[in-house]
């Protein structure tokens, strides 16, 4: 059995090796026993069994765990500075540390792939079934989470700018484009800061899970997220209503399926 409670002892151990009053570890930590409480609430409505709902547990509080190596190194959560997904892994697995946070190597497998895959712009290559659950699982708990960090954050800790300025940059077209084709936003193809912010919102076209649209919309995330930010440029205004109607009306169709 997976001793969760003994395992969120363990990683507040591993926390105390980090400055816990920086606002971006405190985000972070924040974050991480929020994807755990997501990961309640999704598998609650799915009825998994109780082993399948603390493993899921204990990877959204592992998920993450290479995000505060890269903070302290670089204080950015940009993807190229630093790979935390990979960086977990190898603290975990190849340093040895899961054993810190459970003691049995059953699972071993399923966590590793899931952390790995957590951050990965689509999810591919895995066969088996049990793993593919638990790595779209964390997929969906994490952009779930996000959406209250988007939500309760600063715009300045979030994007180190005012949400004024973010209002005021153009759409990249390239990121326009793939919104459009309903896909997530690749990371690379970011340039402004309202570029970032359509992506918050974009990551919704990779739900896995009909109970994870269904919550999403039963919180307003979409329209909530998107109203955080004044848009004084017009063009930018008039692109985001459209983007914030077709965000809606896909995890509406999707949940008809």
């Amino acid at each position: 059995m997976i001793d969760i409670v003994y395992a969120e002892k363990k990683f507040e151990e591993y926390l105390d090796q980090y400055d816990r009053r920086d606002d971006k570890i405190q985000l972070k930590i924040v974050h991480t026993y929020g994807v755990c409480s997501c990961m309640d609430q999704i598998t609650k409505r799915m009825g998994l069994l109780e082993e399948d709902c603390l493993l899921a547990r204990l990877i959204g509080l592992l998920h993450d765990i290479g995000r505060f190596e890269q903070l302290r190194r670089f204080h950015s959560f940009e993807p190229g500075v630093m790979d935390h997904a990979a960086y977990g892994v190898k603290v975990l697995f190849e340093e040895g540390m899961i054993r810190n946070f459970i003691k049995e190597d059953k699972f071993d497998d399923i966590i590793k792939i899931a952390i790995l895959k957590h951050s990965d712009y689509e999810l591919s290559g895995i066969e088996d079934e049990r793993m593919l659950l638990h790595a779209k699982l964390i997929r969906d708990a994490d952009k779930l989470d996000n959406c209250r960090v988007k939500l309760d954050e600063t715009i300045e800790t979030l994007l180190d700018v005012s949400a004024e300025e973010v209002g005021d940059c153009l759409i990249t077209p390239e990121v326009l484009e793939q919104v459009e084709k309903k896909k997530a936003v690749i990371s690379s193809t970011r340039r402004t800061k309202v570029d970032y912010w359509i992506s918050y919102v974009a990551y919704f076209f990779d739900i896995n899970f009909k109970e994870t649209m269904e919550i999403i919309l039963e919180n307003h995330y979409v329209d909530r997220i998107i109203r955080r930010i004044p848009y004084g440029n017009l063009e930018t205004a008039r692109q985001i209503r459209e983007i914030q109607s077709l965000i809606s009306e896909f995890l509406e169709k999707q949940i008809e399926k």
